[in-house]
C-alpha cells in the first residue's frame, strides 16, 4: 500500500495518478466505441469528460451526506474527500443527470449513447478501485485466506481508518477483477448486441449484482446509513435491478415497434 506515490516537496497521491489513468482509459474506450457505433466520437468524448467530472463530484457529495455526522464534527477532515474516491453510486448518478442533460442538449440517441458510454466507464471503475487499494480506502474484513493483505502504513490509517497489521480481504481487488471481466464482457457484446440499450443495461445489473456480493467482504464502515441489514451499496443495487426490471420490457417493445 502506497497512498503517497512522491513528495516533491508537494504530496503526489497514487490514487490521484491512477484516477488519471482511468479517465483517460475510459475516454480512449469511449472513442474507440463511438467509432464503431458509427457515432460522432469528438461528441461522445466531450460528453464522457463531463460525464466523469459530474461522477467525482457527485461520488464526493454523496460521501459528505453518508458521512455528515463525521464532517460536521471534524470539519478538518474535508480536505481528506479530495483524497477520497467517494461513494461510488453518488458518482453514477451525477454522472447520470449530466448525461441525460448532454443527450437532451444535443439531441443524442439515448440508449446507443449510453451503450458507447458504459464499457469506458466499467474500465475505469476497474483501475481506480486499484487507486483504492493503494490509499487503503475500501477494505475488506479481516480474514485468514492466504490471499489476505495486510496494511502497515499509519498515514493511511490516519486518513481512512484502515487496520494495520491485520490480514483483510483484498475487497478492492476482487472489485477491480470484477469489474475487468464486465468490461471483456461489454466490449463482446458491443458489437452484438441485439437491441439498444443492452450493453448499459448488462453493466448496471452485473455490476450490481457484483457489487452485492462484494460488498459482504468489506469492512469499512461507512456504508450503513440507511439499514443495519444491507449496505447503502446493496439498497441502491437493488433499486437498479429493479428499475431494469421495470424498463428492459418497455424499451424492448418501443424498439420492435
Amino acid at each position: 500500500m502506497y497512498p503517497r506515490l512522491l513528495t516533491v516537496p508537494f504530496t503526489i497521491h497514487t490514487y490521484g495518478v491512477l484516477l488519471a489513468l482511468a479517465f483517460l482509459a475510459g475516454l480512449l474506450i469511449v472513442s474507440w466505441q463511438a467509432r464503431k457505433a458509427g457515432m460522432d466520437a469528438g461528441r461522445l468524448t466531450d460528453m464522457a469528460v463531463w460525464v466523469l467530472i459530474a461522477g467525482l463530484l457527485g461520488a464526493k457529495l454523496m460521501l459528505l451526506v453518508v458521512e455528515w455526522d463525521h464532517y460536521f464534527r471534524n470539519p478538518r477532515d474535508l480536505l481528506s474527500l479530495l483524497r477520497s474516491g467517494g461513494v461510488f453510486y453518488g458518482g453514477l448518478l451525477g454522472g447520470i443527470a449530466v448525461a441525460w442533460y448532454y443527450v437532451r442538449r444535443y439531441k443524442l440517441p439515448g440508449w446507443r449513447t449510453a451503450d458507447v458510454l458504459a464499457p469506458g466507464l466499467i474500465l475505469g471503475q476497474a483501475i481506480g478501485r486499484l487507486g483504492c487499494l493503494a490509499s487503503g480506502c475500501c477494505y475488506g474484513r479481516p480474514t485468514s485466506v492466504p490471499w489476505a493483505l495486510t496494511f502497515a502504513d499509519i498515514y493511511a490509517a490516519r486518513e481512512f481508518g484502515t487496520p494495520v497489521d491485520t490480514p483483510l480481504h483484498p475487497s478492492q481487488v476482487y472489485e477491480s477483477l470484477a469489474n475487468f471481466l464486465i468490461f471483456l464482457l461489454l466490449i463482446w457484446l458491443a458489437p452484438r448486441k441485439r437491441f439498444h440499450g443492452q450493453v448499459i443495461l448488462t453493466y448496471v445489473v452485473l455490476y450490481s449484482g457484483a457489487r452485492f456480493v462484494l460488498e459482504f467482504f468489506r469492512g469499512d464502515p461507512a456504508r450503513w446509513t440507511f439499514s443495519k441489514v444491507l449496505s447503502d451499496a446493496q439498497i441502491v443495487g437493488i433499486i437498479l435491478l429493479l428499475a431494469v426490471a421495470l424498463v428492459l420490457p418497455k424499451l424492448l417493445k418501443s424498439q420492435r415497434t
